[in-house]
Formats: structure tokens, sequence, C-alpha cells
């Protein structure tokens, strides 16, 4: 588990927050899902950087993405086999793990939004979370960048094609990384 919260990886991995860290240390989380939140955490702090420069006008809570894309699948923890398989069940499993450690439901629920990013009340910061645990393995979901072209547009005040094209530009940079990504993910063992 340290080697995956501390390796620097090769394209460098930012080191997750101390608290998420402390928590999946807390949990006895698989070294797996650790590098896997590391991974997604820096793909979001790459992609929240570029939304904070290329549109100030969008107002989000930048913290709250970094925290969220750091514990996402935390459930997993619970549903270890969704580590290497499909499944949901670690969404649910993983909001409720983060309110039994006191974590605040505003940041809380990104464990539940990363994969229902069309509900109701969806905002900015979960489908900033959504994107980066879509694009850290080169995953481009149409209808999931939509959304997020959707409120780009609607805050800043810009062309809708020019928001797609500048998002798609950006999205495409940061999954060219995927293959280095996977491979330091999978160099970590699902058991601990």
């Amino acid at each position: 588990m340290q080697r995956a919260l501390e390796d620097p990886g090769d394209p460098p991995v930012a080191p997750l927050p101390p608290a998420c860290a402390d928590l999946l240390v807390e949990l006895a989380a698989p070294p797996r899902l650790a590098a896997h939140l590391r991974l997604v955490h820096d793909v979001a702090a790459r992609l929240s950087a570029w939304l904070a420069g290329q549109h100030p006008a969008v107002t989000f809570d930048r913290d709250a993405v970094l925290f969220g894309a750091a514990t996402h699948d935390i459930g997993k923890v619970r549903h270890i086999a969704e580590l290497s398989g499909p499944g949901s069940l670690h969404e649910r499993a993983g909001q409720q793990l983060l309110l039994d450690a006191g974590v605040d439901p505003s940041l809380a629920r990104f464990a539940a939004t990363h994969g229902d990013w069309d509900a109701p009340g969806i905002q900015v910061e979960d489908l900033l979370v959504s994107v980066a645990d879509k694009t850290w393995k080169a995953k481009r979901v149409p209808e999931l960048e939509q959304l997020l072209i959707d409120r780009l547009v609607q805050a800043s005040g810009h062309e809708p094609w020019q928001v797609f094209l500048d998002l798609d530009d950006h999205l495409g940079r940061l999954a060219a990384g995927a293959d280095q990504r996977l491979a330091f993910q999978n160099s970590h063992p699902i058991t601990s």
C-alpha cells in the first residue's frame, strides 16, 4: 500500500491529499485501488487547473474535485471484485464509508455521483470527477463530455463549438498518457 501511495511514477503522479491517503491506510485499501485513485486524482488536478485558466468565469470548488477524485472508488475496499471487473455496488458503499468516517456529505457524494453523472442535481464538480475517471485511461464518453461542455458554455458565454474544441484538445492531451497510467496501476497488486 505504501508503495502505491508514495511511488513517484514515470511520468510523475501527484500524491493524494494527506487526509485521503490516511483514510485509505485506515481502511486497508488494496494497493491497486490506491494507485487508481492517485491516477484519477492526478488527471482531475490537471483538468481542473486547465478549467480555471481557460474558463475563469466558471466557478467551482477545486478542492472538492480533488477530494472527489481521490476517493471516488473508495467503496471498492468493500467490493474488491469491482477492481478488476464491472460493477457499481462500490458507489453507494463508498459514499456510506465516507459518511461513516465523518466526511461531509457534500464531499462523500462523489463516491456515488461519479457513475451517475446524468442524475438530477449534478454539479460541475461531479462532472469533472466523472470526466477524470474516464480520461485517465483514454476513455471518451461523448454524452458526459457534452454535459460538461453545456455547463461551461452556460457559465462562460463562449460559443459551444469553441468550448468543444478546447475541451476536446485538452482531454486528448490528458488521454495521451493512458498507457503509462495503466502500467502504473497494474504494477500494484489487487490484494495487500
